[in-house]
């Protein structure tokens, strides 16, 4: 179970532990009932490197050719169509130099097919990779995916046109599932050296304590 009020001061704390001790292989995960009931991967666990992805060619592959031995910034996002999330992508964009010059390579990772991954990088000229986990096995491996409530589910996807494949819920409901937005700074072993993740959709990680974060990988 996860509960995660999210401030700024709360990941400046965390930006100080960032050191890792023991590294542990991650714990199968199954799709959270909500987002503030998600159990992400942690500081010290390797990434799902098996699990596949599919590109914005429409290739699938597995996670682990995408990070090809590479530090790497990944984040997760709900899709194009959520506001917030452009925002962050535009941020992002603005730091992308700085973290290519400290040895990452930067991911976006939504529940967007290719075709709409596509339009995200022409729209907001994106030189960094986007991933479609179209139906959210890689985000559920992360332990970021939940299931929506009925109302979001029928809200969105009637307001957003959404294609992706409804999941059944512990009653058998069938909902839509998306991510908890989630950063994850990973190094060339595939190992979390620092994560944010928060329920709060509306809430995502400072640009410059993410600059911070990933200073402190080797």
């Amino acid at each position: 179970m996860f509960s995660f009020k999210s401030t700024l001061t709360t990941a400046a704390i965390i930006l100080m532990s960032i050191t890792v001790v023991h590294a542990t292989p991650a714990p199968t995960k199954t799709i959270a009932q909500s987002s503030e009931h998600v159990s992400p991967l942690l500081n010290g666990q390797y990434v799902p490197e098996s699990t596949q992805v599919t590109t914005v060619s429409g290739d699938k592959v597995t996670l682990k050719t995408i990070l090809n031995n590479k530090k790497t910034i990944l984040f997760f996002y709900r899709g194009g169509w959520c506001p917030f999330c452009n925002t962050q992508m535009g941020q992002l964009k603005k730091i992308e130099p700085q973290l290519k010059k400290l040895g990452f390579q930067l991911i976006g990772v939504s529940t967007d097919n290719e075709q709409n991954l596509q339009k995200s990088i022409g729209k907001h000229q994106l030189n960094y990779q986007l991933l479609a986990d179209f139906d959210s096995r890689l985000s559920q491996a992360f332990g970021l995916a939940f299931f929506t409530s009925q109302s979001v589910t029928d809200r969105y996807v009637k307001a957003m046109n959404l294609q992706n494949p409804l999941q059944k819920n512990t009653a058998g409901e069938k909902r839509l599932v998306l991510p908890a937005p989630a950063i994850y700074v990973v190094d060339s072993k595939g190992l979390v050296q620092f994560n944010y993740v928060n329920p709060n959709y509306k809430v995502r990680l400072h640009e410059s304590l993410l600059l911070q974060a990933a200073k402190l990988v080797k």
